[in-house]
């Protein structure tokens, strides 16, 4: 790890005005060092470092400005960098300034890191708070990612999962319940043909599966008849927040309504059937059981308002946590099974070419 004037010898370098090849040295080094967790709690304990990393976002060189935002990605990713970044360094302010920006090369490096500071409910309300003071607006949030195209350089598929985590606010699903909408409620809204969020947050996780007529015919038009050559999302972290965003827009009883009248089981009973990560597995499966599944008893239609009793929710988090354990073994043992197959096809491949110089000789 560095020491005081290692830190600060760096942090000479991390100048707009500095010599690239310099600077470009610094900043790959720096984003070698977030690799290791006790480095990166360091940096991320330094505002200004984080405050010259955000500087050199605006750099002319994009392999420096790509090190920046991949740096700061993983920063945000370790939640005690989070008050440094949004206090300290201000970090939001440019942030979503840049993310709207619909030519911005690197508007999905600024969706994980919001992603990131918006998982917990403190930094979370702190996002929002600057999306609202900023003159963003969450419904602007919602207009961009649901605008095919609205950046030809970027997917924008996380602010998906930013969306999902600002729900957890009260103040996040007032705001969108309160606004002079056509529809009662934030998740038949984000569902309508006003915003028609669920294409977007299905595609990616379709394959080029055959279904029936009658399958086909009952989903949205996006996802009809898809080609031979179509290809689900590769990042296994996106396709479960995708689902987990689909899950939240089952909490209520419209939304359950409206993600079964347009016919999204069979795409997930597809995907289920292509799926090798446990825990996307597992969210893939609650899914399913909510879309094939009864309604909740009268009164308890909406899930979020609930009230859980505390011991229920004591026997829920044991629970989940023997579910995370689950998940654990089982994606070490798939990473077990990838490497010992991998093994296997570089010896085949080793004893073919001792085979073909035996017969060479």
């Amino acid at each position: 790890m560095l020491d005081e004037k290692e830190t600060k010898d760096l942090l000479n370098f991390l100048k707009l005005d500095t010599r690239p090849d310099l600077k470009g040295q610094a900043t790959e080094y720096i984003l070698g060092l977030t690799g290791n967790k006790d480095s990166c709690r360091y940096l991320g304990s330094k505002p200004a470092f984080l405050k010259a990393l955000l500087t050199l976002t605006r750099d002319p060189s994009v392999a420096i400005v790509k090190d920046c935002y991949h740096t700061l990605i993983n920063l945000s990713a370790d939640t005690t960098a989070h008050e440094a970044l949004i206090k300290e360094a201000n970090a939001l302010p440019p942030l979503l300034h840049n993310l709207l920006d619909p030519g911005y090369l690197f508007a999905d490096q600024i969706c994980t890191i919001l992603t990131n500071l918006s998982r917990n409910k403190e930094t979370c309300r702190e996002v929002f708070r600057a999306i609202q003071d900023e003159g963003v607006g969450l419904a602007r949030i919602v207009e961009v990612f649901c605008t095919e195209g609205y950046n030809e350089k970027a997917s924008l598929h996380y602010l998906g999962p930013l969306l999902s985590n600002l729900t957890q606010l009260p103040e996040a699903r007032h705001f969108i319940l309160d606004k002079d909408r056509i529809v009662t409620s934030c998740h038949e809204w984000l569902l309508s043909d006003a915003v028609d969020i669920l294409p977007f947050l299905l595609l990616p996780l379709a394959g080029p599966e055959e279904l029936s007529e009658e399958e086909n015919e009952g989903l949205p038009v996006d996802l009809q008849y898809l080609p031979e050559d179509k290809r689900r999302e590769k990042d296994p972290d996106i396709r479960n927040m995708l689902i987990e965003t689909m899950l939240l827009l089952t909490s209520t009883k419209a939304g359950r309504q409206i993600l079964k009248k347009k016919n999204v089981y069979p795409i997930m009973r597809e995907f289920h059937k292509w799926e090798k990560e446990p825990d996307v597995i597992v969210s893939c499966e609650k899914l399913v059981q909510v879309l094939i599944g009864d309604e909740p008893e009268t009164g308890m239609e909406n899930l979020m308002e609930v009230n859980i009793p505390e011991d229920v929710e004591k026997k829920f988090q044991a629970l989940d946590a023997e579910e995370r354990k689950q998940i654990e073994k089982e994606r070490e043992e798939l990473l077990r099974s990838e490497a010992e197959g991998k093994a296997e096809v570089g010896s085949s491949e080793a004893k073919r070419e001792c085979s073909g110089e035996a017969l060479g000789r």
